[in-house]
């Protein structure tokens, strides 16, 4: 059985050290001004902004903030697809492009889904803390997309 694991844990590992060679390109515009952009075209308060920013854009956006353990393989794959899915649900970057009637769909389902904490996910939370909201801070962004028209 011993002689078993060596081999099988060393082709693993040969193979984790491979996969680290083949990453995607990273699913960013980091530093673009985009005019059509959700926090401009709302001209948002200054406190939204910045939670918006923190919780949100890292995924809904163009402007993703990879961290080191991002680049790091099989994670780096399922990363990528998680942003790649979050931003042809929701760009924030995209918004002014967006129909009226998808924009509206939009502000509710932003809405209904911070306000029964779907989002931000708990996975991207898990390893992203600054991105959990607090009681307070679902008060505010609820508030504020209810007045929204």
């Amino acid at each position: 059985m011993k002689k078993a694991i060596k081999p099988v844990l060393t082709t693993l590992f040969f193979a984790f050290l491979v996969s680290q060679f083949f990453q995607p390109a990273p699913n960013t515009d980091n530093g673009k001004v985009y005019t059509t952009d959700f926090i401009r075209y709302y001209q948002t308060p200054v406190e939204v902004s910045k939670i918006l920013r923190r919780s949100c854009y890292d995924c809904h956006s163009n402007n993703t903030n990879y961290l080191w353990y991002d680049y790091v393989q099989p994670g780096r794959w399922l990363v990528e697809k998680h942003i790649s899915e979050a931003k042809n649900e929701l760009n924030f970057n995209e918004w002014g492009n967006y129909a009226a009637r998808k924009q509206e769909r939009l502000l509710r389902s932003i809405e209904e889904q911070i306000k029964t904490e779907q989002m931000p996910l708990w996975s991207y939370t898990l390893v992203h803390k600054n991105a959990e909201l607090n009681k307070e801070e679902i008060e505010v962004l609820i508030k504020w997309l209810k007045e929204q028209p």
